[in-house]
């Protein structure tokens, strides 16, 4: 059986909501997963493309992208672009610059990511926090591009893949180093056990003509996962510094689904590849409210 976390990381979790498993993909891996992503972006061709771009919300949070490229992504490899690379309706730069996230069924559709995603050491992980029946969900490759990759603002990832109670945990894997220059993760250790997820990510009700929006709801903080049950106060999560998270290729950040944590604007020369895919608790309720869903009914791929 494949190992999974070390008793020190599981704690690290536990307590801090986010940690780094230094060396989990080999160089060989991480080179042959960086060919795919140059092969799909190679292969990406803006001719009859939307140009829908990845929009943080920032600047209005309560309404987002939601065209049917967006909401019928769950089980195919789109493409979606960096705001600043499209100008009037067209590129700005070279389609494969231009690219933000291939997504958000890399783990379905593509064999080099599902392989990744479903390795005997991500299912050793899973058990390892907690998870009995883990479902995968939303699987992408996000580029930063050069000079252009859009900041990511402060959010919790069960606001965007609620399941009832919260179940979710991000799996992010560095395929180039993340630095500080580059737009490297920033996190808030331990407000998973003081931050509730207080909004969710929606497809709007069809007679606000569709897409998708931020909706209130009542602050929930408990969760199946045992790190939210680490002792200890972690403070106020609006009194605490984001800490930065500088990786070198190959490490996995574990993300809890309930800990606040962002990625700055990518002004430097050097692009930040990484794959992403979550995972819930399948026996947790995923309802139809959430912007993600599986085509024809089908159920979330199992772990």
């Amino acid at each position: 059986m494949a190992a999974g976390l070390t008793a020190e990381q599981q704690q690290a979790f536990a307590r801090d909501g986010c940690v780094v498993v230094p060396g989990f993909l080999g160089a060989d891996a991480v080179q042959r997963l960086r060919g795919r992503v140059a092969q799909l972006l190679a292969a990406f061709d803006p001719a009859g493309h939307p140009m829908t771009t990845f929009a943080t919300g920032e600047a209005d949070p309560m309404r987002h992208i939601g065209d049917r490229y967006f909401l019928e992504s769950a089980a195919e490899a789109r493409y979606f672009l960096e705001e600043d690379a499209v100008r009037g309706g067209r590129l700005a730069v070279e389609p494969g610059r231009a690219v933000n996230k291939i997504g958000h069924g890399l783990h379905v559709v593509d064999p080099a990511f599902r392989a990744v995603t479903h390795a005997e050491r991500v299912r050793a992980i899973a058990r390892d926090l907690g998870y009995r029946d883990p479902r995968v969900l939303q699987s992408m490759v996000i580029c930063k591009q050069p000079g252009i990759g859009g900041a990511v603002p402060m959010h919790q990832d069960s606001t965007f893949l609620f399941t009832r109670p919260p179940s979710a945990c991000g799996f992010w894997i560095a395929l180039e180093d993340c630095t500080l220059l580059n737009g490297c993760l920033h996190f808030v250790p331990g407000s998973h056990r003081t931050a509730p997820i207080a909004r969710r990510f929606v497809r709007a009700a069809a007679r606000d003509g569709g897409g998708t929006e931020m909706v209130d709801i009542d602050p929930v903080l408990d969760s199946p996962l045992p790190a939210c049950t680490a002792p200890g106060d972690a403070g106020s999560p609006a009194d605490a510094c984001p800490v930065p998270i500088e990786v070198a290729a190959g490490s996995l950040v574990l993300i809890h689904g309930q800990v606040l944590h962002r990625s700055s604007r990518n002004e430097s020369p050097r692009s930040r590849w990484i794959y992403t895919f979550h995972i819930v608790e399948g026996s947790c309720d995923y309802d139809g409210r959430n912007w993600l869903q599986m085509p024809d009914g089908a159920g979330l791929t199992r772990l």
